[in-house]
């Protein structure tokens, strides 16, 4: 687990959700503060959101790529989409609770946060 590829995997997969949590909500967050308005154009939120999420292809695929056992990687298929996903949720929550400050964490988003950990924890075990 302390290889190269292992950890450039995790880096990339956490930039490249980054860039997807502000490709996906920023404009929500941008909204609130006056940038976007409800006027502003549909087309016009989804061009930024595309502009954002490109980078975050731009990370996410290399990650993939990789982090991919076939290609030399540390991580099989299933392993590295339920890593994404873990990420993804981890990343969004601080998002949220950072960005959105009426927004709360309850006891039932801390079950499921353990309920993935248990999946990493499985799609592990040999």
């Amino acid at each position: 687990m302390g290889s190269l590829s292992f950890w450039l995997t995790i880096l990339l997969l956490i930039v490249s959700n980054v860039f997807m949590t502000f490709a996906w909500y920023g404009h929500l967050k941008l909204q609130q503060t006056g940038v976007f308005t409800s006027n502003t154009p549909l087309y016009v939120v989804i061009a930024v959101s595309w502009g954002i999420a490109l980078l975050e292809y731009c990370c996410q695929v290399p990650a993939n790529r990789m982090g991919f056992h076939e290609n030399g990687g540390p991580f099989s298929l299933m392993q590295l989409k339920v890593l994404q996903e873990v990420i993804t949720l981890v990343v969004f929550t601080i998002f949220t609770v950072v960005f959105f400050k009426g927004e709360t964490l309850h006891w039932n988003h801390f079950a499921a946060f353990v309920c993935l950990i248990m999946a990493v924890y499985f799609v592990f075990m040999k």
